[in-house]
């Protein structure tokens, strides 16, 4: 086995003066996954993503976008191929880190997806300690809400922007997904996307593992991670999996975003039909981690 881990930051139109930080931050995610990386893809798809959480560059975690009410909602995933297991949690408000919530009710509870007060309820009763919503706002989000609220574009209108991701081969050949995300800007309270929608924007079997970023509205719809690994199925090598599924999410859903791909042989790829994606990719067999946008 070649352990490997790969991460995304959102396919999106990056702005020349935010590009750093998106290298950056992505850079620190994988480098803090691969600490973990030989022994539990679990651990380092984990770990990775509460880096980008706590990152308030991208949109997950701190510093994501508001939706109408001028709030932080949230949604998480993460799941393990060769187990078939998942949990995930949507349109949550007090967990600073849901990828952490979303793997704890991956092993602790009889039930795959846990929305809103529930969720956060079960996540307490396991021990996450809940956060006032506001220490999740930031003063960048704040100005962005106070320009779009009195717009009232659609969701469509904000595709650019994306979410974060990671996927991961450890050396026993078990394969991790991870997906987590605040949404589009300004959308409505209760809102679910793609991100922790098994099949949808994140998939895991015992052949890949994938992660998916865009406009969520049409990558349910084209139901693009599991499109992904039924291509991997096929015999695609992973780059042409996921290059495929982007054409596909542009050409028949007119939808725009990007994928990252990891097989269980540690081939991996990345796509996307947006201007820019951060990304970061490192293997055991690479002297360090490769960053790129």
């Amino acid at each position: 086995m070649n352990p490997i881990i790969l991460v995304h930051g959102g396919a999106w139109d990056i702005p020349d003066d935010l590009v750093e930080s998106h290298l950056k931050g992505v850079t620190e995610a994988i480098t803090r996954g691969k600490k973990a990386l030989p022994h539990s893809a679990l651990d380092a798809v984990e770990d990775a993503i509460t880096c980008l959480e706590d990152d308030p560059t991208f949109d997950a975690g701190t510093g994501s976008f508001l939706n109408r009410d001028g709030m932080v909602e949230l949604d998480a995933v993460i799941t393990e191929g060769n187990s078939l297991r998942a949990g995930a949690v949507g349109a949550v408000k007090r967990i600073k880190n849901p990828i952490r919530a979303a793997r704890i009710v991956m092993e602790h509870c009889d039930t795959v997806f846990l929305t809103g007060e529930g969720a956060e309820r079960f996540a307490a009763h396991q021990g996450v300690p809940l956060c006032d919503n506001r220490d999740l706002v930031i003063e960048r989000e704040i100005k962005r809400w106070e320009g779009l609220a009195r717009q009232n574009k659609p969701a469509e209108d904000f595709f650019k922007h994306g979410t974060v991701g990671a996927v991961a081969v450890d050396k026993e050949g078990t394969l991790v997904a991870g997906t987590s995300t605040g949404g589009t800007p300004c959308k409505q309270p209760g809102r679910i996307g793609d991100s922790p929608i098994l099949g949808a924007g994140t998939y895991a079997t015992d052949t890949c593992a994938v992660s998916c970023t865009g406009w969520g509205e049409a990558i349910m719809k084209a139901g693009m991670a599991k499109t992904i690994a039924d291509f991997v199925d096929r015999g695609l090598k992973a780059q042409e999996a996921v290059k495929k599924s982007v054409e596909i999410l542009r050409d028949r859903f007119s939808g725009y975003g990007g994928a990252i791909v990891v097989t269980r042989e540690g081939d991996y790829g990345s796509a996307y039909n947006t201007p820019r994606m951060a990304r970061a990719v490192y293997a055991e067999s690479m002297k360090k981690p490769e960053a790129s946008i």
